[in-house]
């Protein structure tokens, strides 16, 4: 199986699967000398663990990370990290049901149309579960943004179903199960979640995730563009159906003289794109936003056909999330931590020498 592999410079090879022994991954082209434990991953992976509340899936996974190789005496040394992160809250009898089914609008159908098989329980590799790894790599990645570049990264549920959050208090986020930045709205996602339960249905949700003190000039003006990379870095979360950068979508219906980004030797005056100009990073706030679709598997019952081709009816049993979004923030900061190391690495190594003809204009915050 191709695609398991992110970035040119700095790459992350996922393996594993939702119900296997393990799943980890090999991350490659770290720095050496990066001061780098086991709970710097801990974090990071804890924030995005099942399991941690009642509005998640009830999987209870410790998430424990072993760094395999590519650190020594508490410092990365430059050769490949191999990170792992056991299984042990598998339950794979939860699926038996659906064994000889597909569930609409899940991965098994196209899964088995393109490999003739499929791992039905959890969905295998093309299990949210995977994400793990991806967190974990991330982790990585963020530590070396921020002690040697101070570059901070952070995101946000900016919205569920038809609830719209304001980031009036981005501090606040770790502190509820949702990664809400309003407490006062925390119970009336917690009213919400628990209605779909009731109604064994599911829920979309808007995450957003920035990056502050980005320097200038990250990203290629052609194919690799920052915003493009990025985009397909978040797109490659399981069940994001949407990316925008900056105001994405908003600006159809913008006019030019509005949606620009005026600059003044004070700093610029407006974010509009998302810190990214021409594919290249401006020095603003990296920012974007990803849609992530209701969550597939419901108690709903809904048409399906079965492994003959045969028209049946099919309802999920088993542990999901209500809300898939839910646990997506730390992952979506994970992705841009892995873009922008990927990317300022590149960026080092063709224009070190480079001397920016102008200092770089503050960002807007």
């Amino acid at each position: 199986m191709a695609g398991n592999t992110w970035g040119r410079q700095f790459t992350v090879t996922s393996f594993g699967e939702s119900h296997g022994p393990a799943i980890g991954c090999v991350v490659d082209g770290c720095p050496p000398g990066l001061a780098l434990t086991e709970s710097d991953l801990q974090t990071d992976l804890d924030r995005r663990r099942p399991g941690q509340s009642r509005y998640v899936t009830q999987r209870r996974e410790p998430d424990q990370a072993r760094i395999l190789s590519g650190v020594f005496e508490g410092e990365t040394t430059g050769t490949p990290i191999a990170v792992l992160i056991e299984n042990e809250d598998q339950r794979s009898r939860d699926y038996g049901k659906i064994q000889q089914v597909f569930r609409p609008n899940h991965a098994d159908y196209a899964y088995i149309q393109k490999y003739g098989r499929r791992d039905h329980r959890g969905g295998g590799r093309s299990s949210a579960r995977e994400t793990a790894v991806r967190v974990a790599a991330g982790a990585i990645a963020r530590k070396y943004l921020r002690e040697r570049l101070g570059i901070e990264i952070r995101g946000w549920l900016a919205q569920m179903g038809d609830i719209h959050l304001d980031c009036v208090a981005p501090d606040t986020v770790n502190d509820n199960p949702f990664f809400c930045p309003d407490p006062d709205r925390v119970a009336e996602l917690e009213a919400a979640i628990n209605a779909l339960r009731r109604d064994g249905d599911s829920i979309g949700a808007r995450i957003v995730v920035e990056a502050t003190g980005v320097p200038p000039g990250l990203g290629e003006p052609v194919f690799e563009r920052l915003d493009s990379d990025l985009a397909a870095a978040l797109m490659s979360i399981n069940a994001v159906k949407g990316v925008e950068i900056g105001d994405g979508f908003d600006c159809v219906r913008q006019r030019g003289s509005e949606h620009r980004d005026e600059l003044s030797p004070e700093g610029f005056l407006a974010n509009h794109s998302g810190g990214v100009a021409g594919g290249i990073s401006t020095g603003q706030p990296v920012r974007a936003a990803l849609a992530l679709k209701p969550t597939s598997s419901i108690t709903i019952p809904g048409r399906t056909v079965d492994i003959a081709g045969e028209a049946t009816e099919m309802r999920t049993t088993g542990r999901h999330d209500p809300c898939v979004g839910l646990r997506a923030t730390p992952i979506a900061e994970a992705m841009l931590a892995l873009v922008l190391m990927d990317h300022w690495l590149r960026h080092r190594a063709q224009n070190a020498d480079v001397i920016p003809p102008l200092p770089p204009i503050p960002g807007d915050a």
